[in-house]
């Protein structure tokens, strides 16, 4: 026996809705007697999908989408508005399930059809399910657009996981829709029985050939658990600024400061260390090194710099300091640390204590700027001027360089007059000085 008899057999709306159709499908046979039967039966079958889509179309447009409301008025419009499509489509389904075995189809058309409509069930079913995921995701999601998700923990935190857990539910949901959907085939029903209960090679290969969508799928689980990264981290990946711009079930698209677009697979993060600079929070405490002169003041400098971090309005009133970290044979180093809400405006911040700093040593204190100093050997009156040695042995007169703390050649000293220095000699180059 059919699905079609079976289901008129036990359904006794079937059998009402039959005699009341029969009257009709009788008429349009009489009417299109030049067509086949058959035909005729689809065209009925084809009228009252019509008159369904018609009727659902009314109720959800002009009663459903006109409720009044601010809240709940509000979300059942959206709800409306987001599931119209596949209701319309389940009404007409079941419209033309329950129309079907009074519209005079038989044997393997009948059956054909009936195949036809459960498929088209199954895949409505699963995707207003997947439509139905997003809007509870998207309403629960709402909650925080309107914080500072750059500041907000919390905030990126639920977004994460709300946005990795539905991406899993719906590649969950679609492959159960694609497995009904296959399932409806006998041949099919008859493999996979076969393929559960053996439970030997062919699963293993099987197994193995979706290692990689499976381990990042189940990575995907993991951090939407354990969280690493979130919605909107600032990460350093590869010595670039990267934020976190989006995390899907296979993969992590980071963005860096200059909008360019990283895609990293999604067990990298699981796999690899790697700096997250907003784990706990998104304050950060930036660096500013200056290099400045030994006869600096240092009181005036450190007031200075001060009143220019207090200034700021990237400023958090945190953290400030301003130190000698370091010296060499020239200049010394100042480091000054001044905190900031986010890494943007950390940098911003540390930008304008550069341009501020720089500005007031060069107008207002000018001794801070670094200096090279060089000392001169001082040449009495009568005095030779000291020549620079030669490279080798073998050169002649004129050969460059020459120093003044070397003796000089014997040449030079045979072709002077004692008291006087060589007319021709050339004057020392700059390298001939040496820096303090």
């Amino acid at each position: 026996m059919s699905i079609s008899e079976t289901a008129l057999t036990h359904d006794p709306f079937a059998r009402t809705l039959q005699n009341h159709l029969t009257p009709t499908v009788t008429f349009f046979r009489s009417w299109l007697s030049w067509l086949p039967a058959s035909l005729v039966s689809l065209l009925v079958l084809f009228l009252v999908g019509l008159v369904a889509a018609i009727l659902s179309r009314l109720v959800t447009d002009r009663i459903l989408m006109r409720i009044p409301g601010a809240r709940r008025g509000a979300f059942v419009r959206s709800l409306t508005k987001s599931l119209r499509r596949p209701v319309r489509l389940t009404v007409v389904i079941m419209a033309m399930g329950l129309a079907l075995p009074a519209c005079g189809l038989h044997g393997d058309l009948l059956d054909s059809v009936t195949h036809l409509l459960l498929m088209t069930f199954v895949a409505v079913m699963g995707y207003g399910t997947i439509v139905t995921v997003r809007l509870i995701s998207d309403a629960y999601l709402s909650r925080f657009s309107e914080t500072d998700q750059d500041d907000d923990i919390l905030a990126r935190k639920h977004a994460t996981q709300v946005r990795l857990l539905r991406r899993a539910a719906e590649i969950l949901i679609g492959t159960l829709t694609v497995s009904a959907e296959l399932m409806t085939f006998e041949p099919v029903r008859e493999y996979g029985l076969s393929l559960f209960a053996s439970a030997g090679a062919a699963s293993l290969i099987v197994g193995l050939a979706a290692r990689p969508i499976l381990a990042n799928l189940f990575a995907g689980v993991q951090i939407a658990m354990t969280q690493p990264i979130r919605m909107g981290d600032l990460i350093a990946f590869q010595g670039d600024w990267t934020w976190v711009e989006e995390i899907t079930s296979t993969y992590v698209v980071l963005r860096s400061w200059d909008w360019r677009r990283r895609i990293v697979p999604i067990a990298y993060f699981l796999d690899t260390p790697f700096e997250n600079w907003t784990y706990n929070s998104a304050e950060l405490i930036g660096a500013v090194y200056l290099y400045v002169d030994y006869r600096a003041p240092m009181d005036r400098l450190r007031s200075k710099l001060e009143d220019i971090v207090r200034a700021c309005p990237q400023w958090t009133g945190k953290d400030f300091s301003a130190q000698v970290a370091d010296c060499n044979d020239q200049t010394m180093m100042i480091r000054v640390t001044a905190s900031a809400r986010t890494a943007i405006r950390s940098w911003d911040l540390r930008c304008e204590i550069r341009e501020k700093i720089i500005q007031w040593m060069c107008e207002d204190c000018p001794e801070a700027l670094p200096r090279n100093r060089f000392a001169l050997a001082p040449v009495g009156n009568g005095e030779q001027q000291p020549a620079i040695p030669f490279t080798s042995a073998t050169s002649t007169p004129g050969s460059l360089p020459y120093g003044p703390f070397s003796a000089p050649p014997a040449w030079a000293s045979a072709a002077a007059p004692a008291g006087r220095a060589m007319p021709d000699m050339p004057p020392p180059p700059p390298s001939a000085f040496r820096p303090l």
